[in-house]
């Protein structure tokens, strides 16, 4: 008798699912039959070959993803005209955008092609990417404004060369709403002039809601993409928003995930840059993204490449794992022609096999717009560390808040919490924008990386044991935490503690549940200490029994425990205390109102 194990793994696009099914057939089906059917006892042994079959077939590979949640790549290529800091700069930039076409061609992978204005009214671009760009590929609009569309739209061009990066010059923020509705007419009108339709998606380090909201009512355009988070690089500041994935904006505020559908765009904005979770927070010594010109972590090394793509393929990531790979044309060829080659042929790998799904922005967002009509819940999930120092995160993001969770040299504390709010309106909603830099944030409850300074405390909001007089000593984990989707919008992180016990996190859509219970499943003393120094004393206005009330750049916003699952205090330093309920349990539940 020869049993073979079928994996079949079929993708069905409609759904978007990938529907895992195994199956074990004999060579000889009828004999099979009856030789199964004769007794209870072959049935067993049937079922116990299959299953010790498939287990070895399988054991040692990674957690198999949810059948509904599919891991979409999206390679987008922005194009740029020409850039005053490079020699020779459009032949630069056009060699590159035409090494990166051939590339995709030979790999027969779909990407996204957005034009600066500058670089959609060069006839050489026109003319390679009607011939060159495959059926699959689509072209869309990169919103950074160059010196020739701010002054077809009537401008006075105020910028130091004909591209120039100033916030307040080459960013939608810089002009008046009026001028900015204006500039989206000018593109659009010499865009269908050239390609005969409306781009579909319009991509850039940060558009405004005024624009998006025009561009969607009047042009049709169904997703945007946004620069990842980030403090200060290239003077650009993106901090505390949705983290990875996609998210739907306020109608006041681009950065800022909308909480109701009347209070949304209906646009879903997709994060850019393929942040690595642990080491891409706040200031960092260099960017460590999915960009393939980073070569000392990030796109340009393979180890990291492979690290990375590995995460977001196995761990949980409850609605939909999401990166973004691609490169603009203004770093040249010669620099990322490595980085790319390798990316693009492990996508090719990973797509035929059906682990991850290449598509175009327009493709991912019409997906998320027929699947979502509000922002879903999503993870980004590390459990090993590329640079084997032990360090493992978790990220949860909603429409209500964002939470990270860091490991490291034998602690664990939450670095980030932040809390959205529909209705804060944008600093550049109707004015524009006077600053070369530009940033805009949410509503920070514990923020690691803007509140961290050189003093002695560190920031973050770090579990302690409590004894019986109350003295607090370091929560201790042994061994890594066990991670699971509980439904379409909880993830729990169950963590074992040294010296027996669990520490239990549950986060909801709406709230989040910690429990810590001892070795014999009785509930545990102890808090959750928030550190945060002079940051998390200037925000904090008030400490209740049940809340603990916020202000941060004239917004009023809290942190309030459901009742009788906790309580708050002000300890004697300045720190604020939460304590479980006498069966080991908080509630938190971030309100905005």
């Amino acid at each position: 008798m020869f049993l073979t194990t079928i994996i079949n793994i079929q993708q069905d696009y409609q759904g978007d699912c990938y529907l895992g099914e195994i199956r074990c057939r004999s060579l000889d089906g009828a004999r099979m039959n009856k030789l199964m059917s004769g007794s209870i006892h072959l049935l067993f042994w049937k079922f116990l070959f299959v299953l010790v079959f498939c287990g070895v077939t399988l054991a040692g590979t990674a957690q198999v993803a949810n059948a509904g949640e599919p891991r979409i790549v999206n390679i987008y290529n922005f194009v740029r005209n020409s850039d005053y800091r490079l020699a020779n700069s459009e032949a630069v930039l056009f060699d590159a955008t035409r090494q990166q076409i051939q590339l995709l061609k030979k790999a027969d992978l779909p990407a996204t092609w957005a034009l600066q204005y500058d670089a959609l009214m060069n006839p050489r671009y026109q003319k390679l990417f009607k011939e060159q760009l495959g059926t699959n590929d689509e072209i869309g609009a990169w919103w950074e404004i160059p010196q020739p569309l701010a002054e077809k739209a009537g401008l006075k061009w105020r910028g130091q060369h004909e591209w120039d990066p100033a916030a307040n010059v080459g960013f939608s923020p810089g002009y008046t709403p009026a001028e900015r509705r204006k500039l989206v007419d000018v593109y659009m009108a010499d865009f269908r002039k050239i390609f005969g339709y409306y781009p579909r998606t319009v991509g850039s380090w940060y558009i405004d809601e005024v624009t998006l909201a025009y561009m969607a009512n009047k042009y049709g355009i169904v997703a945007s993409c946004n620069c990842k988070d980030q403090i200060g690089t290239d003077f650009y500041t993106l901090w505390g928003g949705y983290w990875n994935q996609a998210y739907y904006p306020s109608k006041l505020n681009a950065y800022m995930p909308a909480q109701s559908r009347a209070g949304q765009i209906d646009v879903p904005i997709f994060r850019m840059l393929g942040s690595d979770p642990i080491y891409q927070h706040g200031i960092t010594p260099g960017l460590i993204s999915l960009e393939p010109v980073y070569k000392n972590g990030g796109g340009g090394m393979p180890k990291w490449v492979d690290w990375f793509m590995d995460n977001l393929i196995h761990q949980p990531c409850l609605g939909f794992a999401y990166t973004q790979a691609g490169q603009e044309n203004s770093f040249g060829w010669d620099a990322m022609k490595d980085g790319l080659t390798y990316q693009v042929k492990l996508f090719s790998k990973l797509a035929r096999v059906g682990e991850i799904k290449v598509e175009t922005l327009e493709q991912s967002g019409e997906w998320f717009r027929k699947h979502y009509s509000l922002t879903p819940a999503t993870s980004v999930v590390a459990l090993d560390d590329w640079k084997e120092q032990g360090h493992k995160t978790v990220w949860y993001d909603s429409r209500f808040y964002r939470l990270n969770i860091l490991w490291e040299k034998g602690v664990f504390f939450i670095r980030d919490l932040h809390c959205f709010d529909e209705n804060v309106v944008s600093p550049t909603h109707d004015t524009a924008l006077t600053a070369t830099s530009l940033a805009y944030e949410t509503l920070p409850v514990m923020d690691w990386a803007s509140w961290s300074t050189s003093g002695t405390n560190p920031v973050g909001m770090w579990p302690v044991l409590l004894s019986s007089n109350g003295t607090a000593s370091p929560m201790t984990p042994e061994g890594s935490p066990v991670v699971k989707e509980l439904n379409s919008t909880d993830l729990s992180i169950e963590q074992s503690l040294s010296g027996g016990g669990i520490f239990s996190i549950v986060c909801g859509e709406d709230n989040i549940t910690f429990t810590g219970t001892d070795g014999k499943g009785q509930p545990l003393r102890w808090a959750w200490n928030l550190v945060g120094d002079a940051g998390l004393k200037s925000v904090i206005k008030d400490v209740t029994l049940n809340t603990i009330a916020y202000r941060y750049d004239g917004v009023n916003y809290r942190l309030r425990l459901a009742p009788r699952e906790g309580s708050c205090r002000r300890l004697s330093n300045g720190d604020v205390q939460l304590g479980p309920n006498s069966s080991g349990k908080l509630v938190v539940i971030l309100d905005a109102h």
